[in-house]
């Protein structure tokens, strides 16, 4: 099997490059997702996305032993379907601010450059102030269909506390707090794949192979020809495009033998080229939460009934059309900071281990997350087979000033909880969080209790340096015929969420190959 250009993964950004390359019927697009199609009713019905986690659907990683979390594996969910972890995210639409995409330094990715990407991809439904969306994209960021009365709350006390309410979420800066933006249409969640692939599927150009996992690129001659996907081989005359992830694209560059030459030796796979890299820079969000008992039942808890399914089902409206992520606030831990390191994610409901926890009562929930962490760390193989999961070690916590800063956003996100406008929906702590106490029991909490928010990045990265994976059109250095384009290339996490760059990364690259 040959075609011009084969994409290896399905999820935010090879969807849009699928899509995009696939426009020109004068080339054949192959789109390679190891996972299946998105059948599963849950992944469509918005409130019902941690039922998605630890299925078939999903990757399930762990992560090392953190030392500076007790020791703790944590869990990462990531897509194995269409659409990728679009198709299981919590769907906020939230770009990072001007200082994200100008911090990078690199040609041709600054704000004012990146900027029509992102609205390229968006159909804004809605609020649209100052024309930050775009509106005639193929990718839905629509209101909050039924926000709880809890958040309706939150934000007037969001106001009461005197934080700058935010025209759009979405613009150059974000310090203040919104109700978040979604990619929902009407109700019902809109993926990558819903976006991107589905509308597209009957294009004769475009080939989607799914529950497929590929094991290798093919490299002859330094370049990349095409890859091994199970015992079949699929070739690429023009160019390979991984889309694979963060933890997905190091890992396939490194079973190619595109890595550091010890670890390769180590792995008894033969260098193609040296690459010490690959795997290298890797940063997440670490989120903690702040939960407190409700004594009215207006939450989520509970929800989950016949009748509020009837509504969803009707109408999409209710409980279940909630992305549980309601509201945010962007702050920063220093006044002297450029922009907001810290956000506080507002969900009105209990959400204890990823979600996958029933709830035991009525309760409200403030998640703190470290948007710039000073703490970096890797990922590696752990076996030459690529059905093994790489080792990840996102080395949470190491960073100096990161634990300081999480107790700051924790103390915010009490003061928020504490303020008139929350008072008739705030009550005792919600275990197992101990309530706003003394700075050791918090930081105990912290170091038991805190989780990813899903936003691996940079283990690929993007840069002018000759020790860069890739260079500034995303081509693998030293492998012609190859590059990455997903969230793996970004060279510094940005001060939002990662669904909204990796669409803003497919639909540049996709740019940059069609118009080299």
């Amino acid at each position: 099997m040959e075609y011009d250009y084969v994409i290896v993964g399905a999820g935010s950004a090879g969807c849009v490059l699928a899509a995009r390359l696939s426009e020109d019927p004068g080339v054949t697009v192959a789109l390679i997702e190891a996972g299946g199609p998105d059948k599963k009713m849950e992944i469509h019905i918005p409130a019902a996305f941690p039922k998605v986690f630890k299925t078939a659907y999903d990757w399930n990683y762990t992560t090392s032993k953190q030392a500076e979390l007790a020791g703790r594996e944590l869990y990462w969910p990531r897509g194995r379907v269409l659409g990728g972890s679009s198709s299981i995210n919590a769907m906020m639409w939230v770009r990072g601010v001007r200082e994200d995409y100008d911090g990078w330094e690199v040609p041709g990715w600054s704000y004012d450059e990146v900027l029509p990407y992102f609205q390229k991809a968006e159909k804004r439904i809605g609020s649209n102030t100052g024309g930050v969306y775009g509106t005639d994209g193929p990718l839905h960021v629509e209101e909050q269909r039924s926000p709880n009365v809890t958040t309706l709350a939150f934000l007037k006390a969001c106001e009461e506390l005197g934080y700058t309410r935010l025209d759009e979420l979405n613009g150059p800066t974000n310090e203040g707090f919104s109700i978040t933006p979604v990619t929902q249409k009407k109700g019902r969640r809109w993926s990558a794949h819903d976006a991107y692939l589905k509308p597209n599927l009957s294009r004769p150009n475009l080939t989607v192979i799914t529950d497929k996992q590929v094991s290798k690129v093919l490299v002859e001659d330094g370049r990349a020809t095409g890859v091994l996907a199970g015992s079949q081989e699929i070739d690429a005359r023009r160019e390979v495009i991984l889309s694979a992830g963060a933890i997905g694209s190091p890992q396939l560059l490194m079973l190619s033998g595109i890595g550091a030459p010890d670890l390769l030796a180590e792995h008894g796979i033969d260098l193609v080229h040296a690459a010490p890299q690959v795997g290298e820079h890797l940063e997440d969000h670490l989120s903690v939460g702040v939960m407190r008992q409700c004594p009215q039942k207006v939450t989520l808890s509970g929800a989950d009934n016949p009748l509020n399914l009837a509504k969803y089902l009707l109408f999409k409206k209710g409980p279940f059309s909630t992305n549980v992520g309601e509201a945010v606030v962007f702050l920063k831990s220093d006044p002297a900071l450029e922009a907001p390191d810290l956000e506080l994610i507002f969900a009105p409901g209990p959400f204890v281990n990823h979600g996958l926890d029933e709830p035991t009562g009525e309760g409200v929930t403030v998640g703190v997350v470290l948007l710039q962490p000073d703490s970096i760390g890797r990922i590696t193989l752990a076996s030459a087979d690529a059905a093994v999961h790489p080792v990840l070690e996102p080395a949470y916590l190491t960073g100096e000033s990161d634990l300081k800063r999480l107790l700051f956003g924790m103390h915010a996100a009490e003061k928020l909880l504490a303020s008139a406008a929350m008072k008739d929906y705030v009550g005792e702590p919600y275990a197992p969080y101990p309530g706003d106490a003394d700075e050791d029991a918090l930081e105990q909490h912290v170091r038991a209790n805190s989780e990813t928010l899903y936003h691996p990045v940079g283990t690929c990265h993007m840069g002018t340096a000759e020790t860069s994976v890739v260079d500034p059109d995303l081509r693998v250095r030293g492998i012609a015929g190859l590059r990455v384009a997903d969230a793996s290339i970004m060279p510094r996490i940005n001060r939002g969420h990662t669904h909204a760059p990796s669409v803003m990364i497919g639909e540049k690259a996709a740019d940059l190959i069609k118009n080299p």
